[in-house]
């Protein structure tokens, strides 16, 4: 479960520097490097937000650790 916990985490970080970089610069790197809309960047866009999805597990993780 860690192994998929760190991809997914990877790819929550990747996410948010892509939104950070659309927002301050107006640079969509996914885009860029994958294309626009392309089958294999929408494949990024997805597993990004399954990744975002999986990532709220962390918040009960995180409550149950600390009892």
């Amino acid at each position: 479960m860690k192994i998929v916990d760190y991809v997914l985490l990877t790819l929550v970080i990747v996410g948010a520097i892509n939104w950070g970089l659309i927002g301050f610069v107006q640079f969509d790197l996914v885009r860029v490097i994958f294309g626009d809309m392309s089958l294999l960047s929408r494949i990024i866009y997805a597993l990004v937000g399954i990744g975002g999805l999986y990532a709220i597990s962390y918040y009960g993780r995180i409550a149950q650790s600390s009892r």
